[in-house]
């Protein structure tokens, strides 16, 4: 990309492809939709858009699958195309650029230069730090290197994924290259962690267009994930969590609760204990996702949930939100209140009827006494 390039804001870049002003304001509000806005703040996303040059970003790959990438590139509000060409300047991501060897590693020295605490340091991946780190190595220098030169003149980093966020499965135990997660590794930094094995393709494009619109990082919870994203546990907006309250469970795969769509969670879901945005965004383009296929959620936007296995082995200890009971309980406990609701029910109409006829009677009225007699 031309040094030129990159000072143009999106607005700018949008005109030189044509884009006419109606097509820029629908791409604004889908932006903001993106981020969970309200209609009022599209003027805010629309001047950011307008007046802001676009965000310079280095794109680094550490131990991972790539699947960070595959999620990003798969975006459709907005598509991964418009943020890439439109919103950030990426100028360095080993994956998808065109360039190779010596050639693209100046161009990340040069932009490191040039952007000196401008930039965005996008992470994908962790970097092993056992026998020197020399288990992940790019052009002859070890990624925990890289890593730590790039990160130093960063305007802040956003580790992509739960291998960037928390380790995944190369931290998982016994842990041989001694994989460490990025906010182990860069202390000195403002980090924002966008877990997921891979994170939500949404999410991911609304983390970088939050930036761009407000200059500033989205608010963080505990873990150091943006709230607008993982403020919700996937349990409470699950489809399935009527049969969680009502105690019923899929038992085994392929029972009669499987086949009526039942509750996942003693088939191993962590959809109770996992904040993140899969039940809302869903995935390719909000068609579905594991727990609508019927596969339980194995928590990846939680830390340590390699380690959190077997997969398919239920959490015993989760309790029901105000009924501080767990799933186990909730069977026995709606068969009691049925049975106690029942009596109770049988109770009510006995007293009823006594209540009735006890009642004194009326003169001139049919049963009355003697004077009311016909």
């Amino acid at each position: 990309m031309e040094p030129s390039d990159r000072v143009l804001t999106t607005y700018d870049v949008l005109r030189k492809h044509g884009v006419d002003r109606r097509a820029f304001l629908r791409f604004c509000t889908q932006s903001a939709a993106a981020l969970g806005l309200s209609a009022a703040f599209v003027p805010k996303v629309v001047e950011a858009m307008e007046t802001k040059p676009r965000l310079p970003v280095l794109w680094l790959h550490g131990l991972e699958c790539t699947c960070c990438s595959e999620s990003f590139i798969r975006s459709s509000h907005p598509i991964a195309q418009d943020i890439v060409m439109n919103l950030i300047s990426l100028d360095y991501d080993d994956t998808l650029q065109a360039a190779a060897g010596f050639q693209v590693e100046e161009i990340r020295r040069k932009v490191m230069k040039d952007y000196k605490g401008q930039y965005i340091l996008a992470v994908e991946g962790n970097a092993p730090t056992n026998d020197g780190g020399v288990y992940c190595t790019v052009g002859g220098q070890t990624f925990l290197s890289i890593l730590e030169e790039t990160a130093a003149d960063a305007k802040a980093i956003v580790a992509w994924g739960s291998c960037a966020s928390n380790g995944c499965v190369q931290a998982a135990k016994p842990n041989p290259t001694g994989a460490k997660p990025v906010r182990k590794l860069i202390t000195d930094k403002p980090i924002i962690n966008v877990p997921g094995c891979p994170p939500i393709a949404e999410v991911m494009t609304g983390v970088l267009a939050y930036i761009l619109t407000f200059d500033k990082l989205p608010e963080l919870d505990a873990q150091g994930r943006p709230k607008m994203f993982y403020g919700q546990r996937l349990h409470d907006k699950c489809y399935r969590r009527a049969f969680f309250d009502a105690g019923q469970f899929v038992e085994a795969w392929d029972d009669e609760g499987a086949r009526k769509g039942w509750c996942l969670y003693k088939m191993g879901c962590r959809g109770p204990t996992t904040y993140n945005s899969c039940s809302t965004f869903k995935w390719n383009c909000g068609q579905g996702w594991p727990v609508n296929s019927g596969h339980p959620c194995i928590g990846c936007a939680e830390d340590n949930f390699w380690d959190n296995g077997p997969f398919y082995q239920r959490l015993s200890n989760v309790l029901v939100p105000g009924i501080e009971a767990t799933p186990d309980q909730i069977g026995k406990t709606l068969t009691v209140l049925s049975g106690v609701g029942l009596a109770a029910h049988l109770t009510s109409v006995a007293v009823r009827k006594q209540m009735k006829k006890d009642e004194p009677e009326e003169p001139g009225q049919p049963g009355a006494g003697e004077g009311g007699r016909v």
